[in-house]
């Protein structure tokens, strides 16, 4: 039998054979990606479910929640249960249940029974996400082989939006909206069992579950997200908006407190302790915030305004997995030279700059004149962001808490992106409405009379006031997610400290000395 191979070197503690790193590497990038595009592969789709299963427009949008809130609620628990019960049967327990609810979904024959399997899935991908990525930290040395997996775990979790976009419209267009969840199933198959293969156990490390931390930050998280959607349908002033936001403030205090109390805590809070690992998060959150928000309005936009095929606006992205590989990839190949940060502040700035340019996007933009350059600007500063993130958040970190620090960076992306896009759905509906006023006194002023009975019937007004409508909304809701950017941007350029230390353990020459320099 082959020697396992820790991070440090030393012969023990790892979990894959050294010759079985690249298969090793594939199975558990090969997870992410199958758990990340499953965020956004279903957008292109939606519209086919509301038709097929009798979704109101309010409800529609929790086919997308269910997931994203499932899963970022539950990652931090997940990543704890690999580091209890061992990585490698968490991470294929996880795989198996994510093919099994995406069966479940793609069978679904109501709205309950789909949003049932959506969250599911996110149970599942909560458990897989946070365990593959600590399987790195256990299997590559730090130093070059690690900043490389570093860098493609990275790369297949930013390009994983734009992915599925095109695989749904590929999906939705040829062959049926059930397909975007079946396709999961003989995927999460031949992983689960080439991970039988590949992966050998790591260290199990006693302790116990938070599960009370759980239900607390999902419940809370669900709460605030909620209490963002009503806001921008009800207004802020409205009972239940209210409430949502009273009970996501108690919820999340009480979580507070349980994290502080529990010997066990899901979220160990001295984790934040260190500066970087807590500007990383932060910086993470703002991110993911404007990430989600640019897939979606672009999709929108694309489709409505563009008028694009289901497959057209898929491939309309697919420059953005480009861009993001790129980005990805010189920032693995600097980082030992340069260290993490100024990839943090220069990726931050990048996709803020992408952002701001997309807020002149009106009814007259064209995609190759308007669109595929922001695109590519703010792709290339996520891909720059994503591996000097991971990097960070992971570097000094205990093995025995590798699981708990990868499921909160995780954390920080699937929850900052539910709230982001709540934030900027809210911004776009008040945009909207003000824009709405002006649009309709025009329209009315031309309409003929059939026009008019056909608004008074659907209170929609046709293009091209609609699409006046739809894209002033959508600008305003660009300038904020640029905001979120250049939060993170502040936040990469004011925390993050560079040690020496931190150099050393990227070009893999770590010594205890270097931790004195």
């Amino acid at each position: 039998m082959e020697p396992n191979v820790s991070p440090s070197g030393n012969g023990t503690g790892g979990t894959l054979r050294e010759s079985g790193h690249g298969l090793a590497l594939f199975v558990i990038a090969s997870c992410q990606l199958m758990v990340v595009l499953d965020i956004t592969i279903v957008n292109i789709a939606l519209p086919h479910i509301q038709t097929a299963l009798g979704f109101s427009t309010e409800s529609l949008s929790w086919v997308v929640n269910a997931y994203t809130l499932a899963f970022g609620g539950l990652l931090l628990l997940g990543g704890r249960t690999g580091d209890i019960l061992g990585r490698k049967r968490v991470f294929i327990f996880g795989v198996l249940l994510f093919g099994l609810s995406s069966l479940l979904g793609g069978l679904a024959q109501n709205e309950g029974q789909l949003m049932a399997a959506r969250a599911l899935q996110g149970v599942g991908g909560a458990i897989a996400s946070p365990t593959a990525l600590a399987l790195i930290t256990t299997t590559f040395r730090e130093g070059p082989a690690r900043n490389r997996a570093f860098g493609v775990f990275a790369g297949v979790s930013a390009a994983g939006g734009a992915i599925g976009l095109l695989a749904g419209g590929i999906l939705v267009e040829w062959l049926d909206w059930r397909w975007v969840l079946f396709v999961n199933v003989p995927i999460a198959v031949v992983i689960a069992i080439l991970a039988t293969k590949v992966l050998r156990e790591s260290e199990r490390h006693p302790g116990h579950f938070d599960l009370a931390g759980a239900l607390l930050s999902t419940a809370g998280m669900v709460a605030l997200v909620y209490g963002f959607i009503r806001a921008s349908q009800d207004g802020w002033s409205e009972p239940v908006t209210l409430g949502s936001f009273g009970a996501a403030v108690v919820l999340l205090t009480l979580f507070i407190l349980n994290e502080r109390r529990s010997p066990q805590p899901i979220t160990p809070l001295h984790m934040f302790a260190d500066r970087n690992r807590a500007g990383t998060y932060g910086i993470m959150l703002m991110l993911a915030c404007a990430i989600f928000g640019m897939f979606f309005f672009l999709t929108l936009f694309v489709q409505i305004v563009l008028g694009f095929s289901p497959v057209q606006a898929g491939l309309a992205f697919l420059p953005v997995s480009v861009m993001i590989a790129v980005g990805a990839g010189l920032t693995s190949q600097l980082l030992p030279k340069f260290g993490p940060k100024p990839f943090m502040v220069g990726g931050a700035l990048s996709s803020a700059a992408g952002l701001a340019w997309l807020t002149q996007t009106d009814i007259h933009s064209t995609y190759l004149g308007s669109i595929l350059g922001p695109m590519l600007l703010f792709a290339l500063g996520m891909g720059m962001q994503f591996v000097s993130l991971t990097l960070m958040a992971l570097s000094n970190v205990p093995e025995r808490e590798s699981g708990a620090a990868s499921g909160l960076l995780n954390t920080m992306q699937q929850v900052g992106g539910s709230l982001g896009l709540s934030i900027l759905v809210t911004v776009f509906g008040t945009a909207s409405r003000n824009e709405a006023k002006d649009q309709v006194a025009g329209f009315l002023g031309t309409a003929t009379p059939a026009q008019r009975a056909a608004f008074q019937q659907t209170g929609q007004v046709p293009k091209p006031w609609s699409d006046q409508i739809l894209t002033s909304g959508i600008s305003a809701a660009f300038v904020v997610a640029a905001m979120f950017t250049l939060v993170g941007a502040a936040i990469a350029l004011l925390v993050i400290q560079v040690r020496p230390s931190d150099l050393a353990r990227l070009q893999g020459n770590h010594t205890p000395a270097a931790d004195r320099t």
